[in-house]
């Protein structure tokens, strides 16, 4: 078992920045990989970024490459989301997950066996 409780949501400016906590407890947290996702209202749940169990891979969404980073911290059990440049179309439920099974980095919702609760962004014009 995982459980998963992200923080850092709020609201900004557009152009402004934010970064999301995920404080991850149960299984040694440095086995698994992590990953990003968020779900605007009305819209499916969609891949943001994702990183591996020692932080050395990443892989990103197009819509958020170059603007968004994804680190880890496993001494701590937490991996980050540093949100730069933020626009009004990234403004939805931030959602971290762990994919406990696979050492490969996926963008697929059902690839991932654990969720947090959702932190809110919102993105003011």
């Amino acid at each position: 078992q995982v459980q998963l409780v992200e923080s850092g949501g709020g609201l900004v400016q557009a152009g402004g920045s934010l970064r999301l906590s995920c404080v991850a407890s149960g299984r040694t947290f440095s086995s698994y990989a992590m990953g990003w996702f968020r779900q605007a209202p009305g819209k499916e749940r969609e891949f943001v970024a994702a990183i591996g169990k020692r932080g050395a891979s990443t892989y990103y969404a197009d819509s958020v490459t170059g603007r968004f980073t994804i680190s880890r911290d496993n001494a701590k059990n937490t991996v980050y989301l540093q949100m730069n440049s933020l626009q009004p179309e990234d403004t939805a439920v931030y959602y971290c997950a762990a994919d406990v099974h696979t050492a490969v980095l996926f963008s697929t919702p059902s690839r991932y066996d654990y969720w947090g609760q959702g932190t809110q962004v919102t993105v003011s014009s």
